[in-house]
C-alpha cells in the first residue's frame, strides 16, 4: 500500500460540524487524491466515524475503509502530568 506522501490528504477532525470535514474529505477525493486519512483525538473520534460513514454511503459509494488505527497519544499538560488521550486513523480510498 502507498503511504501518503504529504499532508494535503489528512483531514484533522475536531469541534467542528461533521458536514465540514465530510466536505474536506469529499473534495480532496474529487481533486485526484486515491486515499484521504481522517485522524482525530478524545471526544472528536465519534465524529471522525461519522464522517468516513457519511463519505462511504453517501457521496462517494465507490470509497471504502482502507484501514483503521487506534492509538493512545500522551499529551502534557501545564501541571507536569500527561494526559492520555485516544486518537484514531481512517483511510479512505477511492
Amino acid at each position: 500500500m502507498a503511504e501518503l506522501k504529504s499532508n494535503e490528504n489528512i483531514v484533522f477532525v475536531g469541534q467542528k460540524g461533521t458536514m465540514s470535514y465530510v466536505l474536506a474529505v469529499v473534495t480532496q477525493m474529487n481533486q485526484g487524491a486515491s486515499e484521504v486519512l481522517v485522524k482525530a483525538r478524545g471526544k472528536a473520534i465519534s465524529r471522525a466515524v461519522d464522517v468516513a460513514e457519511i463519505v462511504k454511503n453517501k457521496f462517494m459509494t465507490t470509497a471504502n475503509t482502507d484501514s483503521i488505527k487506534i492509538s493512545t497519544e500522551e499529551i502534557s499538560t501545564d501541571e507536569g502530568n500527561p494526559l492520555k488521550l485516544s486518537a484514531i486513523e481512517i483511510k479512505i480510498i477511492k
